[in-house]
């Protein structure tokens, strides 16, 4: 009954206000589809965007069973698809998600009970009691992500972080024009340049605690213990180049490697 009650309560709050949902894709074609089913269940969202970014055969196909609005994005890169979704996202909160089934939609709730206080809210996926069994947090990835986050916390002098690639997260529309023109990252690493121009410029974030659930099918980073140290590698280089005021010149040449 009390579930029922603060589920009424968002619906009430959130009703005059436009949520769009971000989904970037390329290789989630066995559970986008269940993904999508999940999110408009919650009653809560009014547009839904798939940002196709040269998604694996099949992908298109999937989205067209749901009400999601498919847009492609040719340039390659979690942050290109991102990016491009921003830019045709028209929600007064723009919340952005993997379609790989790693989070639980009904999570997008603690986002927007925090959303009218602060301007950004980043999810985080190293707290232990909401890391699933057999999901994709290893020791290297979770202390990796751990540290890296600390990072910027001493470097910028932020509140709490505790996971830098977390990719569910929630803005507003009004916090993203003032971030949107100092985006340069188009690869994998775009989620800590967001968070660090978010401090920058002074824009009130926070960071929560989300559940983690094992992937359906296999990630073109995280699943590899190589690709994902390097991703690493290439996020602290970014951390400090921004804290130097070089990123610009930093960012053309790790998009290159």
């Amino acid at each position: 009954m009390k579930s029922n009650v603060v589920y009424l309560a968002f619906i009430i709050m959130y009703r005059n206000l436009k949520i769009s949902l971000l989904l970037p894709t390329y290789n989630e074609r066995e559970s986008i589809k269940e993904v999508i089913n999940n999110f408009e269940a919650l009653g809560l969202i009014d547009e839904i965007i798939a940002i196709n970014n040269n998604a694996v055969e099949g992908t298109s196909e999937e989205i067209r069973k749901t009400s999601a609005k498919e847009i492609f994005e040719l340039k390659q890169g979690y942050g290109a698809a991102i990016r491009r979704g921003f830019s045709e996202a028209s929600g007064d909160i723009i919340v952005v998600c993997e379609p790989d089934d790693t989070f639980l939609a009904s999570d997008m709730l603690k986002f927007l009970s925090y959303i009218d206080d602060v301007s950004i809210v980043y999810g985080s996926r190293t707290a232990k009691n909401f890391i699933w069994r057999d999901a994709n947090m290893g020791f290297l990835l979770k202390w990796g992500n751990w540290f890296t986050a600390k990072m910027i916390v001493v470097l910028f002098n932020t509140n709490s972080l505790t996971d830098v690639g977390c990719t569910f997260r929630a803005i507003t529309k009004k916090a993203l024009k003032e971030i949107e023109p100092y985006f340069s990252v188009n690869s994998n690493f775009f989620g800590p340049e967001m968070m660090i121009l978010g401090y920058l410029l002074k824009i009130r974030s926070v960071q929560i605690p989300i559940n983690y659930k094992k992937r359906v099918g296999s990630s073109s980073v995280t699943g590899d213990v190589k690709k994902a140290f390097f991703l690493g590698i290439k996020m602290i280089i970014l951390i400090f180049s921004m804290r130097f005021k070089i990123n610009k010149f930093i960012v053309k040449i790790l998009e290159k490697i």
